[in-house]
């Protein structure tokens, strides 16, 4: 065996949390920066039955499979409960979230001082890549329901499922 856990090391692993409905360019350039840091990031996609989502979760994970196949130490997941579980569970110390504006942080902060409380994983914040600052999944959900072009704020297969989703036949 080579690599890392050859050599006695632990494997490091971080978590990008959300509900990637639909998964975005914002979301896509915080996880392949969280690639480059770690030897393994799980793309933990929440389960919110309450909340109406434009995609199923299963519909979710594989656009995000197909969208992040390039790179080899992503893997995707669904999760339902408290996210320090789902770290537990597979040994992850980290979440790694992106910050859009200071807006962001006021919750971010308080969630991950929770997180940090229940299970001692630490949150750390990566700062968004201004061209996708203004971007969340509710704006490219309610531009291309108007009819509006997504095709530089998605990749190609979401921006395909998109309009396939959104068809007024």
């Amino acid at each position: 065996m080579t690599g890392p856990e050859s050599e006695g090391s632990q494997v490091r692993r971080a978590v990008c949390p959300g509900s990637f409905d639909p998964i975005h360019n914002g979301h896509l350039d915080i996880i392949s920066r969280a690639s480059r840091l770690y030897d393994e990031v799980y793309v933990a996609v929440m389960i919110n039955k309450s909340k109406k989502s434009l995609f199923e979760v299963d519909e979710r994970l594989d656009l995000i499979r197909q969208v992040t196949a390039e790179y080899g130490n992503v893997r995707v997941e669904a999760f339902h409960g408290l996210l320090v579980d789902f770290c537990k569970q597979r040994d992850i110390p980290a979440i790694v979230k992106g910050l859009r504006a200071v807006s962001d942080f006021d919750y971010e902060l308080q969630m991950a001082q929770m997180n940090n409380g229940l299970s001692g994983v630490e949150t750390l914040f990566v700062p968004t890549n201004p061209t996708y600052s203004f971007m969340s999944s509710s704006l490219v959900k309610e531009v291309a329901t108007w009819g509006g072009d997504v095709s530089h704020l998605v990749p190609p297969v979401v921006l395909e499922a998109l309009n396939k989703r959104l068809r007024k036949d």
